[in-house]
């Protein structure tokens, strides 16, 4: 169904019983750890490793809550390798735009 995100880790985090704080949680993910990550080619042109660390440690844990496991790991890698990691950002930015579309979707079969 989904490529990156998991309904089930998703339901298993914030419940089923909650519908409004899911769409809640998930609008917290998209409008900051999401938002955050999509900034990171800004820091890459500025060398700021640090700010390209903080933010990948950051979002980390909520990538966990949506089952997005495969880029949780990509942003571990980054991490660990960061003046090295350009090219795992590419292929993190084409994972979030995925993600983005997953996330909306998903909070589209959210009953209301």
């Amino acid at each position: 169904m989904y490529q990156f995100i998991s309904e089930s880790s998703i339901y298993q985090y914030f419940g089923e019983d909650d519908p409004d704080m899911i769409r809640e949680m998930i609008q917290i993910i998209l409008d900051t750890n999401i938002h955050d990550l999509q900034e990171l080619p800004l820091f890459y042109q500025e060398n700021d490793f640090l700010t390209i660390k903080k933010r990948c440690h950051k979002a980390k844990p909520s990538m966990s809550y949506i089952g997005a496991v495969k880029t949780r790991k990509l942003l571990e890698e980054i991490e660990e390798n960061l003046e090295s990691s350009q090219a795992l950002n590419e292929k993190l930015q084409a994972q979030l735009v995925s993600i983005k579309q997953e996330l909306g979707d998903f909070l589209e079969t959210v009953s209301k």
